[in-house]
């Protein structure tokens, strides 16, 4: 009988030794904080656009300054072989290395290529011509030592145009690269923005099933 106390006893001391450390783990784990979406130093961006200008002053490259980015815009008809659309003129090269240079020596820097097309051809030409385009200047900046996690490349094909595709003047103007730079810890959540959009064709096949 005493045996039975004493086991009973020493069960309950167990269980309620096991329910005190339970709730002692518990109370001792931190709270994580909440994420704080990375954000551009505007004074690293005026720094920057002073640099980016004078080192495309005498180019027929953009600059433009957007939100947490500076774009680069280099125009295709000047920039691209005629008689190989994918094949960067030499008059270009030294531009883009001014650039790619700035932002290899800035470990803190990113760059997003970003390749445009006008609409005349098909929807998946025009996509991989802009993706050959955006990956002739990209080529620039990994010779300059620019490793993968601080540059991306997209090609865009007619998606995004800066003007109506229906005069010679708009769609020589939507023929671009974009290189977009930016801080290497808003990069990720950058290119994410520029995800290849679903085709008019499946949306509309979509709302017919529906």
């Amino acid at each position: 009988m005493k045996l039975l106390k004493s086991a009973t006893l020493i069960l309950c001391m167990t269980v309620s030794g096991c329910s005190l450390n339970d709730k002692q783990e518990t109370a001792e784990v931190p709270k994580l904080p909440e994420p704080v979406a990375a954000k551009v130093d505007a004074a690293w961006l005026d720094a920057y656009e002073t640099k980016l200008r004078a080192a495309l002053e005498d180019s027929k490259f953009e600059v433009e300054r957007r939100d947490d980015t500076l774009i680069v815009t280099a125009p295709a008809d000047a920039t691209f072989n005629p008689d190989r659309p994918g094949m960067l003129l030499p008059v270009t090269l030294g531009p883009i290395s001014r650039v790619a240079k700035l932002v290899e020596n800035d470990l803190e820097a990113a760059v997003l290529v970003l390749g445009h097309a006008d609409s005349t051809g098909g929807d998946e030409a025009n996509r991989v011509l802009s993706r050959e385009r955006a990956g002739a200047v990209a080529a620039i900046f990994r010779l300059s030592g620019l490793k993968r996690d601080r540059l991306v490349i997209k090609g865009l094909g007619s998606d995004m145009p800066r003007a109506a595709n229906d005069t010679a003047e708009g769609r020589a103007k939507n023929r671009r690269v974009e290189m977009v730079l930016t801080a290497q810890a808003v990069l990720p959540a950058l290119a994410a923005q520029y995800a290849q959009p679903v085709p008019a064709t499946q949306v509309v096949a979509a709302k017919t099933e529906e």
